[in-house]
């Protein structure tokens, strides 16, 4: 039972100091005093550091009257080229300029030089070839252009030519002169003769044409009216010649 009394002895002690600490505490300090008298402003202090700028205000109302539009300032620097823009249209043809100066004369030419095709063909034992007359039988045929197994011309050297020929028939007959160019006919020239006795006669016919490289001539029979003699007693002709070319 001595272990319990000494520790109460102890706290009673602890207490004690305690409460009387505490009523020291409380016996030692004053009322707080009166505010005191308001004195005079003190100097300015001063100027203290410059702030940070603000933000933009808000734009103001304008109130007053437009002024006069000042005079003009000087040039500033020219600027960067821009970029290229998209070409714009074509603009319409430019009036003819003016002539140029004369050329020097030329060395002469060569008619030996010059190409001069022509051909005439007979018809002795054709082919058939639908309407189309063959003239089989070649008499001339310079520069090779005159197909004797098609009856046709076709044209190498670009320029103007003379076509003719001479049908002998004892029936009615009608032949046309026939041009194309690229497959397409371009003309078609006829002649007819109606032969009513049953006599040799002549059927015949001319025309001057433009021609381009690679046009055809030839002659075409009328279907119901194209019988054509063939004997030995006359023959038909087919013919042709570059009068000139073009330039």
């Amino acid at each position: 039972m001595e272990a319990p009394r000494g520790w109460l002895v102890i706290m009673i002690s602890v207490l004690a100091v305690s409460l009387a600490s505490s009523a020291a505490q409380d016996t030692c300090r004053d009322l707080d005093g009166r505010d005191g008298a308001a004195r005079k402003p003190g100097r300015p202090g001063r100027p203290g550091p410059k702030g940070e700028r603000g933000e933009p205000g808000a734009p103001a109302f304008q109130t007053g009257i437009r002024g006069l539009k000042g005079d003009q300032g000087e040039s500033g620097s020219p600027g960067k080229p821009g970029r290229m823009g998209y070409p714009g249209p074509s603009g319409p043809p430019g009036l003819p300029g003016l002539p140029g100066l004369k050329g020097i004369k030329g060395n002469p030419g060569n008619i030996k030089d010059q190409r001069r095709p022509a051909f005439s063909a007979v018809r002795q034992n054709p082919p058939t070839s639908g309407n189309v007359v063959i003239f089989d039988e070649v008499i001339t045929n310079q520069e090779g252009a005159y197909k004797s197994q098609l009856g046709q011309f076709i044209c190498d050297v670009p320029g103007y030519y003379y076509f003719t020929f001479q049908v002998v028939s004892k029936w009615d007959l009608c032949l046309y002169i026939m041009s194309s160019r690229r497959d397409q006919v371009q003309q078609s020239l006829g002649f007819c003769d109606f032969n009513s006795k049953g006599l040799f006669q002549v059927v015949s016919g001319g025309t001057v044409l433009q021609l381009q490289r690679g046009d055809k001539v030839w002659i075409q029979r009328d279907p119901n009216k194209g019988r054509i003699y063939q004997g030995s007693e006359a023959d038909s002709v087919f013919s042709g010649f570059l009068i000139f070319p073009s330039t």
